[in-house]
């Protein structure tokens, strides 16, 4: 097929391996049911090649990365997903009750809000945020994955919680 991504099979099974130990040294898990798991890795990795980000494969993804930041895997929505719905929205990360067999995977409502109201709350965001600034020493990053805050001149290359990238964290105060 013309114009068709090309991902090998070593590149998907070594992008899921990386995966799976990120998510275990987390405290998260990723879908129990491997081949499922490696098609939405597979998905990841034509999002990359395709926008040069890992946007969440089971979304549109506008191809303008400052707007698909919530979604880049893993998505701002993963933790709250997981724990109400016991999955993520596409089903890559699972609960320790999915894992174990205790509850069932179901269709996992979309918890992204549209993107207005994205727009909007980042401008709230960041408007408090510019008020208090003047009386810290340093500013205060948030990772917008798992919530992480650090006091310091830049936030940092990777989060120590969750593995996230730097572009994944906002200035917080």
């Amino acid at each position: 097929m013309s114009g068709e991504i090309e991902i090998t099979q070593a590149e998907i099974d070594r992008t899921y391996e990386k995966y799976r130990k990120e998510a275990e040294s987390g405290g998260y898990h990723l879908n129990p049911d491997v081949e499922f798991a490696k098609g939405l890795i597979r998905g990841l990795l034509v999002n990359e090649k395709r926008y040069g980000y890992q946007s969440c494969p089971c979304r549109l993804a506008s191809g303008e990365k400052e707007d698909d930041l919530d979604i880049i895997c893993p998505c701002d929505y993963r933790d709250g997903d997981v724990v109400k719905q016991g999955a993520c929205y596409c089903a890559l990360y699972v609960s320790q009750k999915v894992l174990s067999g205790e509850q069932e995977l179901h269709s996992i409502p979309e918890s992204r809000p549209p993107r207005a109201e994205r727009q909007k709350a980042r401008a709230a965001r960041e408007a408090s945020a510019s008020m208090s600034l003047s009386a810290l020493p340093y500013p205060v990053w948030r990772c917008k994955v798992c919530g992480y805050l650090c006091a310091r001149d830049e936030p940092p290359e990777i989060c120590p919680v969750c593995k996230a990238r730097k572009d994944r964290f906002e200035r917080f105060l």
